[in-house]
């Protein structure tokens, strides 16, 4: 196994069913991290690939690994000499709500290089990301509104 140089893990609670909460993460048109943009080539499957478009920046590439249907997945991001991996993980707490956990891990030959980058970067960005994403699914779910696209349920 990959010694891990870095990780972080932060969860939220959704007002959503944990089909609903799959359903909409594994749609990537719903992903919203602006400035970035993100697309997946098909289905939101194993082995899929994707891109992170980030203006005035080369496009950043993805890998979908390990795909649990309504349980979890992995995105993995190869950086130079390292992988950045997003281990999320879903769990229903009551028949509408659900846990989204995202674990953050740096490793490989030259994660030392990215490290401080990476600290900096999801540190400071991830839990608000995560808390907005909770309130989008909460509000998709009390709608009654998602978005057509990408997902896999």
């Amino acid at each position: 196994m990959t010694e891990i140089a870095w990780e972080t893990v932060n969860s939220v609670e959704a007002n959503a069913s944990l089909i609903f909460v799959w359903t909409y993460w594994t749609n990537v048109s719903n992903w919203d991290d602006p400035p970035a943009r993100f697309e997946v080539a098909g289905n939101f499957a194993n082995g899929a690939h994707g891109f992170t478009r980030i203006p005035g920046q080369d496009p950043l590439q993805w890998f979908v690994r390990d795909v649990r249907p309504m349980s979890g997945a992995t995105i993995e991001m190869p950086v130079e000499g390292a992988t950045i991996s997003f281990q999320w993980q879903f769990e229903s707490l009551a028949e509408e709500r659900a846990k989204l956990t995202q674990r953050i891990l740096l490793t490989g030959e030259k994660a030392g290089t990215h490290l401080e980058q990476a600290k900096s970067k999801f540190t400071a960005n991830v839990p608000a990301g995560m808390n907005r994403l909770a309130a989008a699914i909460a509000n998709a779910f009390s709608t009654g509104k998602i978005s057509e696209g990408n997902a896999n349920s």
